[in-house]
């Protein structure tokens, strides 16, 4: 039997960050994935999605680039090629992860992982009958597609009929008609993609409005964005049965169906944390997920939790500090993970970003705030980039405070301008010392300092 110092158990950005750190420690460390290094988000979330939102707004701008002194004939997307450079890009990166980890001197098991138990020697796991041991054990198994009880539904993923993000990206044709079952993160990307490349696209949400948590005045103008783009919201809508080429749905208490030819599953996602032997370990959950505290201690010493299957804040980036924050504490480095500031990102066209509370958020935790709005029509970068753009950066400020709580943007760049306003929300600096940074011009991130400007 082969002895570890730390298994970890999954390999997406959190398992195989955690691994490589651990081992670059000087900690003999064994990480094991049954499917693909780099878990969904490389391999069926986070980067191929972004890949073929790329080709869609390169798309998109051919076709609206007339305004701009540029004439583009014949532009056209092909989807079969899309998916063809999207599957290049998956393997380069899945290529460069194992290397880092072979480097790394990592020891990577392929094959379904199940705890045995522990004892005096540490925790026993098997991979396909092979048995390894481990001083501390970190559990990275990441979240899976929510499957509600809906009639139909289990039937309808068996025949293809309803699809989930794996297999939407993964299909080189496209249907006609689409229903998207859920206005959320991953709904919505996928729904930029599809209006881009012609598909007649009809979104089911449950909620009143789209983007789940993100500012309501941001879903406002990202649903009249896409509406316009053809594409129709269905919202405070229930789906209660799926039906052989067609999805009814209840609203206002009628029950309705509307035609298509595939449906796409985009309910939110949920932590795995079965199928793998945990029940032996007997760890506390915490809605739904493995409860941990902000160190990623779980409630049974020499056991840890990082990623989507703590729930806490299911995005890779906070995998990715997750894991930093871990081995810094197993090497004695004291650290934690400061979950208030870390910025989320739609990849729309327009994008979405945002870190910290909203206005209703934060009135909810008892705070007296105030917003402060200003069009990205202030930044020059953005005139010259833009025709008739409506982004926008929206300030949360704790008036009791004087501190910065909240940013909010739609437009063009706010994934990348949003980290600096992270970094503003974390640091609790008054406004009067944040109005000191300086941003290069011309820049759209300038409106963050015209932002400031307003407290």
């Amino acid at each position: 039997m082969e002895c570890f110092e730390l298994i970890v158990i999954g390999g997406g950005p959190g398992g195989y960050l955690c691994a490589e750190l651990a081992s670059a420690a000087g900690l003999s460390t064994a990480l094991i994935e049954k499917r693909a290094l780099g878990g969904t988000c490389l391999n069926e979330g986070c980067v191929p999605t972004k890949t073929i939102l790329n080709s869609a707004k390169l798309y998109r701008h051919a076709l609206d680039s007339a305004p701009f002194g540029v004439t583009v004939e014949g532009a056209k997307l092909d989807h079969a090629k899309v998916i063809a450079r999207k599957n290049d890009v998956v393997r380069t990166l899945v290529s460069g992860v194992a290397g880092t980890l072979k480097r790394n001197k990592v020891t990577v098991l392929t094959g379904d992982a199940e705890i045995q138990g522990r004892d005096a020697e540490g925790f026993h796991v098997t991979v396909n009958g092979e048995a390894v041991t481990g001083r501390r054990l970190v559990l990275a198994t990441g979240s899976e597609t929510t499957v509600p009880p809906i009639p139909g539904l289990h039937e309808g993923l068996e025949s293809g009929f309803v699809i989930t993000n794996r297999e939407a990206l993964a299909n080189e044709q496209l249907p006609k008609t689409m229903v998207v079952m859920g206005g959320g993160v991953i709904g919505l990307e996928m729904v930029a993609y599809y209006a881009s490349a012609g598909v007649q696209v009809t979104v089911v949400e449950m909620l009143p409005k789209i983007a789940g948590p993100m500012d309501d005045e941001v879903s406002d103008v990202l649903l009249k964005e896409y509406t316009k783009q053809g594409v129709t919201f269905k919202l405070s809508t229930r789906v209660t049965a799926i039906e052989p080429g067609k999805v009814v749905y209840e609203k206002d208490g009628k029950s309705e169906s509307i035609a298509c030819d595939q449906v796409l599953l985009s309910l939110g996602r949920r932590p795995v944390v079965t199928g793998f032997g945990l029940e032996k370990l007997n760890v506390e959950f915490d809605k739904g997920g493995i409860k941990t505290d902000d160190r990623l201690r779980t409630s049974v010493p020499g056991v840890y939790a990082i990623g989507d299957c703590n729930g806490v804040s299911m995005l890779a980036h906070t995998a990715y500090r997750e894991a930093e924050a871990l081995v810094n504490n197993l090497m004695g480095k004291e650290d934690h993970v400061v979950y208030h500031s870390i910025p989320s990102v739609i990849y729309t066209d327009p994008e979405v970003a945002a870190v910290g509370e909203t206005k209703r958020s934060a009135e909810e935790k008892g705070m007296s705030v105030r917003e402060i709005k200003l069009p990205l029509l202030y930044s020059g970068r953005y005139v010259a980039e833009n025709i008739n753009g409506k982004g926008f950066i929206k300030l949360v400020v704790d008036t009791d405070r004087n501190r910065l709580v909240g940013v909010h943007m739609l437009g063009s760049y706010a994934s990348e301008i949003i980290a600096s306003a992270g970094m503003m929300v974390d640091q609790e600096l008054p406004p009067e010392r944040l109005k000191k940074f300086v941003f290069p011009h011309p820049t759209v991130g300038e409106v963050l300092h015209n932002a400031l400007n307003e407290i």
